[in-house]
């Protein structure tokens, strides 16, 4: 566990400059999730690479999506599929901070997509999952509208 944390603190020195070159934390070429199918996260439970030519633009966002199916699925309610905190690392929110995720690292909980940075946060993250949670949930009210660099 401390070889974890520790692991986790060093990798939070090295995150800002990826940040900064990964549009945001959150996307890649523009896209939310890296391009991953945000409704194969649920119905499928893996992470499915997207397509261009099923993208759907959301709130100013672009989705890619594997197939049309899955994009039409995502329009007719887009909040089901909506990855918690835009996608950020729901371990890193808990610290206050937005960093940007690995595609595999994920989990569904009651319904909600969580992204992580990678595996091994996601496991210090997956040792309360409910705590985490919580902890994330009070912390991106107040972080959520500001840039990754400013925090």
């Amino acid at each position: 566990m401390k070889a974890l944390l520790s692991s986790f603190f060093a990798m939070m020195l090295l995150v800002p400059a990826m940040a900064q070159a990964d549009d945001g934390g959150f996307t890649h070429f523009g896209t939310v999730l890296r391009g991953y199918d945000a409704v194969a996260y649920q119905t499928e439970s893996r992470a499915v690479e997207g397509d261009s030519n099923f993208a759907v633009n959301h709130d100013g966002l672009t989705y890619l999506f594997a197939s049309k199916a899955n994009a039409d699925t995502f329009k007719a309610n887009p909040s089901k599929y909506i990855p918690a905190y835009n996608g950020y690392c729901a371990y890193g929110v808990t610290k206050g901070k937005k960093f940007p995720t690995d595609p595999q690292a994920f989990k569904v909980v009651n319904g909600v997509l969580y992204m992580n940075l990678n595996k091994k946060v996601q496991q210090i993250w997956l040792e309360d999952v409910p705590g985490n949670i919580a902890d994330a949930d009070k912390k991106w009210g107040t972080i959520k509208d500001t840039h990754p660099d400013n925090l």
